[in-house]
């Protein structure tokens, strides 16, 4: 009995102690993740600043091609963020962020020529590679412009679409919260149904006898309960003169 308590307390040790080994890997990847990307946003920060100030501080080949790989770096790295943020809500920018990401393969390429130019010593040689250099460019950031716009028309879009259909719930929802304010019947037209429900079931139309012998209908007031008869009634006996 003994035996079999110090093998379940022994059990339980080193599943403790697994997982306490298993929790502080999982929160040492984490964090070398968050440095990681504090790094790597930092040395981008360096560059594309250092790639700024050569663009505007220094003239001919080595201007223009930092000027290139700011353009580019620039362009890719809205897109991505675009797609990345927008494929969460809309699963239909998969594809668009798989042909970014075939694409992100020549900005890499293109970055990695134009960063190797930068320590070429032969300036002339570097000047005769420029247009075909800025070809690229422009075929690269234009694709990639292309996509993120694509993608932010699609969000204003469906963004449009569900405040119309929304708007237009509110307004069914605010007419039947408002059903009390409809305008009640008037008082006369109220009156005037009933004479003539009553004037259907005496048999006389809802007309009383006026003054002329003639008749007209009862619009506002009711007929004089004296003058009505009913067949329940008995026969009113005439009045004896002394």
């Amino acid at each position: 009995m003994e035996e079999a308590i110090l093998t379940i307390l022994a059990l339980l040790f080193v599943a403790f102690v697994a997982l306490g080994v298993y929790a502080t890997v999982k929160v040492t990847k984490a964090a070398k993740r968050g440095v990681d990307r504090t790094l790597d946003q930092a040395r981008r920060t360096v560059e594309d600043t250092t790639l700024r100030a050569k663009s505007f501080g220094q003239a001919g080949a080595a201007g223009e091609l930092a000027r290139l790989r700011l353009s580019l770096r620039t362009s890719m790295r809205a897109t991505q963020e675009a797609l990345q943020a927008g494929v969460g809500q809309d699963a239909s920018l998969k594809e668009s962020l798989d042909l970014f990401n075939r694409l992100s393969g020549h900005g890499l390429e293109l970055d990695a020529d134009l960063k190797r130019l930068e320590r070429e010593p032969d300036r002339a040689w570097v000047a005769g590679q420029l247009p075909e250099l800025t070809a690229r460019t422009e075929r690269i950031t234009s694709s990639a412009d292309a996509l993120r716009r694509a993608a932010r028309e699609r969000a204003v879009r469906f963004a449009e679409d569900d405040l119309s259909a929304l708007s237009a719930q509110i307004d069914v929802e605010a007419g039947a919260l408002r059903h009390w304010t409809d305008p009640e019947p008037a008082p006369g037209a109220a009156t005037a149904a009933g004479t003539e429900e009553r004037g259907r079931a005496t048999g006389t139309g809802g007309r009383t006898a006026g003054a002329g012998g003639g008749s007209e209908p009862s619009a506002i007031t009711g007929p004089d309960p004296r003058l009505a008869s009913y067949p329940w009634e008995k026969t009113a006996r005439p009045e004896t003169t002394t």
